[in-house]
């Protein structure tokens, strides 16, 4: 019988910020006894001490979680089980050889999920004693939070998240001759949830943005100019290297991420497409080049200095510490403002100018890289109210030309 763990607890600098996480050890599925690692919850919101982060393991029954992650012989008999089988065997394995492969950040976030919610919830139940109606009642408590337990309410297309990763499980059950083929194998085949989000992208105008870089110091400033200019995904810039651009061709080649501290490759085909760079960025950028002590080929671009050039800056640090500033400067966010803001925003501005100045809807997809056009119209073409009102003017021009006054005549 495996020794009950109690775990230990360490700070480490993620993509959301400084965050407690639990460690713990897990036997693989090959025998081998391997050291994991469960997120807790930011610093900032758990607080700076030990005790505080152990406060917040017990109460979210992580200990309890981890513990069931131990070895089993023969078929799963429980739901926690059966995600343990399915994170050694779909989730820890070289994702290359997958047939199914996913990206690190996707990794990381369907196992963090099936740690911190999932198996604490349904873990000790039979894997087909997990009823779509006791599911949804979950969802419905999870959307509304609880502040008395300083559990924070969850977003629509985050409970769904947990609904896609729950039928994962339950898929692998069957792939695997744990649960039987048929449709009452899945029992998230009748969980309704919704997919929609409230959420809408803070949008800069072009005077807004040149604020933002006006309060953003160096090397920041030309990595957020490089961000607005080419809708690269922050990620993609911080894994660039100087061999990356080819200031005679005036292009820039996307050839490897930066996430969560780790390098991966870009996130889909049109992702690893050429980027143009205008003389005009090209020249701030060779500018940097000369007053950076990192300008070998070999180099990052954006490199950390702290860590001696060996690895690129972190983007939630520039974040925390540069980007936000820099936008309550600018007039972008309210100072207290507690919504999202980062570098995915100039993202968003870039495809709503590219829009109202009437280029080519297939060059603004070219121009983000996007495999989807859908994508590209739907998420990021945002109109504003003063560009609805002028198209609504504009049809009344049509509608009515020099014959307003008939419509008036009619109404005296």
């Amino acid at each position: 019988m495996p020794r009950y763990q109690i775990g230990s607890l360490r700070k480490i600098m993620r993509a959301e910020g400084l965050t407690w996480v639990l460690r713990y050890y897990a036997t693989r599925s090959d025998g081998k006894r391997v050291e994991r690692t469960t997120a807790i919850g930011l610093v900032k919101d758990i607080g700076p001490s030990p005790a505080d982060a152990s406060r917040e393991v017990d109460r979210q029954k992580l200990r309890e979680t981890i513990n069931q992650l131990q070895p089993f012989q023969g078929t799963p008999r429980t739901f926690g089980q059966l995600c343990q089988d399915y994170i050694e065997n779909e989730l820890r394995i070289d994702q290359s050889e997958s047939a199914r492969p996913k990206a690190f950040p996707t990794v990381e976030t369907y196992e963090r999920h099936l740690i911190k919610r999932i198996i604490p919830r349904w873990g000790r139940l039979a894997p087909l004693a997990v009823e779509s109606r006791d599911v949804e009642g979950w969802f419905r408590e999870l959307r509304k939070g609880n502040a008395q337990k300083k559990v924070k309410p969850l977003a629509d297309p985050t409970i769904d998240k947990i609904r896609r990763i729950m039928s994962l499980v339950f898929k692998h059950g069957q792939r695997c001759n744990f649960l039987p083929r048929q449709q009452e194998g899945n029992p998230m085949n009748w969980v309704s949830q919704r997919t929609t989000s409230d959420y809408r992208a803070v949008v800069m105008t072009p005077k807004q943005a040149f604020e933002v870089l006006l309060n953003t110091p160096e090397p920041r400033r030309t990595l957020t100019l490089s961000d607005a200019a080419t809708a690269l995904r922050v990620s993609e810039l911080l894994g660039l290297m100087w061999m990356d651009l080819d200031f005679e061709g005036l292009v820039i080649y996307v050839r490897r991420a930066y996430v969560w501290g780790r390098f991966k490759e870009p996130k889909s085909k049109a992702s690893k497409a050429p980027v143009p760079m205008h003389p005009l960025l090209a020249g701030f950028l060779l500018a940097w080049r000369e007053r950076t002590k990192y300008a070998k080929e070999s180099d990052y671009v954006f490199p950390s200095v702290k860590l001696r050039g060996k690895k690129p800056l972190s983007a939630s640090i520039m974040v925390q510490k540069y980007l936000r500033p820099a936008a309550i400067s600018a007039g972008v966010i309210a100072p207290n403002w507690k919504g999202r803001f980062g570098f995915h925003n100039f993202r968003h501005s870039l495809a709503t100018a590219l829009v109202k100045l009437k280029v080519d809807p297939k060059t603004v997809q070219g121009v983000l890289r996007h495999e989807d056009f859908g994508t590209t119209m739907e998420l990021y073409a945002q109109s504003d109210m003063e560009s609805m009102r002028d198209a609504q003017g504009k049809f009344l021009e049509q509608l009515m030309g020099d014959r307003i006054h008939l419509l008036t005549e009619r109404v005296q």
